[in-house]
């Protein structure tokens, strides 16, 4: 009986600790995991809920992130991975509502503002979206995350010098885009 109580009190200490070094994760890396979400998603309650879901799984996979010499790096993977199936959830179920003729404005918003407002967030949207898979990623994560090429690397499995290569090409054709919708002024 005192060996049940024994090793009941060492698993219960061992998920005491594993439940408290999740915690210290989440405060340390939430920020992270949070901007990480947003840039892809680019809506703050979208963010969240992809934040949340990025925990959720690392709560699940919490055995791996202890033995992991860089937690910060597999935190963003899977907030990037989140974010992005999310996206492409929210893709297909938008491209479905504006088949039905769902789509309407909020009304706490006057007309002008809400057109200024589509209209620049389409553009800025197009272009980057118009960019290469590889090339955008990289420039997200770099440019927008302000992550260091180690951890942008980590995140899409590439080497550093790709990270800078990919997020300085994105950077000119973006520029390219730009300069020619301006009409070539500088």
């Amino acid at each position: 009986m005192t060996a049940n109580i024994a090793m009941t009190e060492k698993a219960l200490a061992i998920v005491d600790a594993e439940e408290d070094l999740l915690e210290v994760a989440i405060r340390d890396h939430g920020r992270l995991v949070y901007r990480i979400a947003y840039a892809v998603l680019r809506n703050p309650a979208d963010a969240e809920d992809a934040a949340q879901e990025a925990f959720l799984r690392v709560f699940r996979y919490r055995k791996t992130m202890f033995r992991l010499r860089d937690q910060k790096a597999w935190l963003a993977r899977i907030a990037w991975r989140v974010a992005v199936e999310r996206r492409r959830q929210m893709a297909w179920v938008a491209a479905r509502s504006e088949e039905a003729g769902d789509h309407l404005p909020s009304p706490d918003r006057n007309a002008e503002r809400f057109l200024l407002d589509a209209e620049r967030a389409e553009l800025l949207q197009r272009l980057v979206s118009a960019l290469p898979d590889a090339l955008r990623d990289a420039l997200v994560l770099s440019a927008l995350e302000e992550l260091s090429p180690c951890d942008v690397g980590a995140i899409l499995d590439i080497s550093e010098a790709a990270v800078r290569s990919r997020s300085f090409r994105a950077r000119q054709i973006l520029r390219e885009r730009l300069l020619t919708l301006m009409g070539g002024r500088k």
